[in-house]
């Protein structure tokens, strides 16, 4: 489990690398890099990515309460 948090994170950060890139520079790195049609499949997977994340907030609020 461990290891699919860590791909999850870094696919999220990939994302909002790809975003920050986006609104900058109006230039998309995923599509640059697997083309138009592919990048569908990546956003797809940073999405249900960012789904998965959601179960962190539980960790989070329960190191606060431990604080």
């Amino acid at each position: 489990m461990k290891t699919l948090n860590i791909v999850a994170l870094l696919l999220l950060i990939v994302g909002g690398i790809n975003w920050l890139l986006v609104g900058l520079f109006n230039y998309n790195l995923v599509e640059g890099i697997f083309g138009h049609g592919f990048s569908r499949v990546i956003y797809v997977i940073v999405g249900l990515c960012a789904i998965y994340s959601i179960k962190f907030f539980r960790n989070v609020s329960e190191e606060e309460h431990a604080r």
